[in-house]
């Protein structure tokens, strides 16, 4: 039993409009004229006069734009901040100090301090937002939140 060498991951490529011995020439298998008979065209969700399904759904739901205006600072992220040397923030962090030191992109209006990870200094923090989370494992570390009113 001999394998053919064609099998199924080396088939030849079909050269459409190659000649009409082919079999894939003149027209390449296109048909007669016509829109889809042309290059470059993509009629994909037409549904031949029918509105589209696109058109046809309700448009649902919005994207708020204050969303972007709260910062998000995790305690591993306030711990890997204080750890290093040249930030030189000693014992009281808010949303100025982070935009002066360039830790926090400036177009932030308010700070959310979330509680994943750990914090080992007693630091103050000032923040508009805190999670349960976070508050009780900064003041097991000895540190002390103020939540801003705004």
């Amino acid at each position: 039993m001999q394998l053919n060498s064609l099998t199924k991951n080396n088939k030849k490529k079909i050269r459409v409009g190659r000649g009409i011995g082919s079999g894939k020439g003149k027209t390449s298998a296109r048909g007669h004229k016509g829109q889809k008979s042309r290059s470059g065209v993509s009629i994909k969700s037409f549904e031949g006069g029918q509105m589209p399904l696109y058109r046809r759904l309700p448009k649902r739901g919005f994207k708020s734009m204050r969303e972007d205006m709260v910062a998000i600072l995790n305690l591993s992220k306030i711990q890997n901040i204080i750890d290093k040397k040249k930030n030189d923030i000693k014992d009281n962090l808010n949303l100025k100090t982070l935009k002066e030191k360039k830790l926090i992109n400036k177009k932030f209006k308010k700070l959310k301090i979330l509680g994943t990870g750990e914090i080992k200094k007693n630091i103050e923090i000032s923040a508009h937002f805190v999670s349960k989370q976070a508050l009780v494992k900064i003041e097991k570390a000895g540190g002390k939140i103020n939540i801003l009113k705004k």
